[in-house]
């Protein structure tokens, strides 16, 4: 069945010129450099390519020469002839509000996805994105680029958490040694978006981390990260995602529950767990979702009802045997 599908799309890629690409609010980093790889793969087949994101992208992404490319905001859908979307469960995920008319294909990672586009790509069984356009190469008649293969590995070394998830797979670690032999340096990648944190981030990190409240359970793990922790140490968006990291690797602990605030009243809920704790059905809750053991919703209210209800709730959901994988 993808065999099919990823003709599929070679083909409508062959027979398209000006192609934009374009990803889900929020960026992180399987969608920026599947986007990236995408964009030059499309280029070497001699298409006009854009990547337009609605959000701007995160520290460190955001300081590195080969993200500039990425323009912030809308589509402009003038002269387009395809939108090619990257892990976005339907169109109002990826922020762009001007592509409804335009022929689409969707491709993702995730199982809560609903069949928006022309040719929809869904593979679960994937770490990434970026494993799935590896495998697009064939199809389309090309090898990775030096260039390709390192933005490819980094997509997949991302999304992995270097490799640490529970989405590693032998397909993965089997594309991952092809993209090594293509030109990706393992050990390069790892330094650059390891080894890239600022002062002000590590003291906010700590900060964040002196929030960690444990349920007498001791099963899951509460964090908090308030505009005014940003505001102190004079950041303005910066991904802390690996803090939840620390977190879930508290013996006893299944699920970490991470609130960022995102403006008054708004809150981005970001769930990690581990073992069978299945965070994409707790987060479907919530209207969210994501995978079995990293997703996240959006909820609005008071902080303090907010803080107290919903890990709650999520403590009664983890009892629940139809919500662990």
């Amino acid at each position: 069945m993808s065999r099919t599908i990823k003709t599929e799309i070679a083909r409508k890629i062959f027979a398209s010129e000006n192609i934009a690409i374009t990803s889900h609010l929020r960026p992180d980093g399987d969608s920026i450099y599947t986007s990236l790889a995408l964009a030059e793969i499309l280029e070497q087949l001699g298409k006009k390519v854009q990547i337009v994101n609605h959000d701007p992208l995160p520290f460190p992404f955001n300081e590195f020469p080969e993200t500039r490319r990425i323009r912030i905001g809308q589509i402009d859908p003038e002269g387009l002839d395809l939108v090619i979307l990257l892990e976005c469960a339907d169109v109002s995920r990826s922020g762009q509000t001007r592509i409804d008319h335009l022929p689409k294909i969707n491709i993702d990672h995730h199982y809560s996805n609903s069949p928006y586009a022309d040719i929809n790509w869904v593979d679960p069984g994937a770490s990434a994105v970026g494993e799935m356009v590896y495998e697009l190469l064939g199809p389309l008649g090309l090898k990775p680029s030096a260039k390709v293969a390192e933005f490819l590995y980094s997509a997949i070394f991302s999304d992995t958490g270097s490799f640490q998830f529970s989405n590693t797979t032998a397909r993965t670690l089997y594309t991952c040694y092809r993209l090594a032999r293509a030109g990706a340096n393992p050990s390069l990648i790892s330094e650059k978006l390891h080894n890239n944190n600022t002062a002000p981030k590590v003291k906010l990190l700590g900060r964040v981390l002196s929030s960690l409240q444990l349920n007498p359970a001791g099963n899951l793990a509460v964090l908090v990260m308030l505009k005014k922790d940003l505001e102190e140490f004079g950041l303005k968006d910066v991904d802390v995602e690996d803090i939840t990291t620390v977190a879930r690797s508290i013996k006893g602990v299944e699920m970490v529950v991470f609130f960022k605030e995102m403006g008054p009243g708004v809150f981005r809920v970001s769930l990690r767990s581990k073992g069978l704790a299945n965070s994409a059905l707790v987060a479907e809750h919530f209207g969210g979702g994501g995978h079995i053991h990293a997703a996240g919703f959006t909820v609005q209210g008071n902080f303090e009802d907010l803080y107290r209800q919903i890990p709650q709730q999520i403590e009664e959901l983890l009892k629940n045997k139809n919500l662990k994988s």
